[in-house]
């Protein structure tokens, strides 16, 4: 079985696709300028509404990415989040 291993981002997602996937629906999270780890013990595709951030994979290079970017991370990854700007995203696990 071949799971995502990267985080993958996608600017400027077409309004089609968020439609089809019903990110608009899901619920929101905020957090304010801050760093700490976190791990994905399942998959989280989430639609960033505003801010800047660069999470680093323990095993791989820092991803940048911000209000508008359309963000998976692979289930199993562990990471650092640096939130450079106030997040607030839409989120889906699973």
């Amino acid at each position: 079985m071949n799971l995502l291993k990267t985080i993958e981002v996608e600017h400027a997602p077409e309004v089609n696709r968020l439609n089809a996937l019903g990110a608009c629906s899901w619920p929101i999270w905020e957090k304010e300028i801050s760093e700490f780890q976190w791990y994905y013990d399942e998959q989280e595709i989430c639609l960033i509404l505003e801010g800047d951030v660069i999470v680093t994979p323990d095993s791989s290079n820092p991803i940048h990415f911000g209000k508008g970017d359309l963000v998976t991370f692979p289930q199993g990854m562990s990471c650092t989040w640096k939130i450079l700007k106030s997040v607030r995203k839409h989120y889906k696990f699973g």
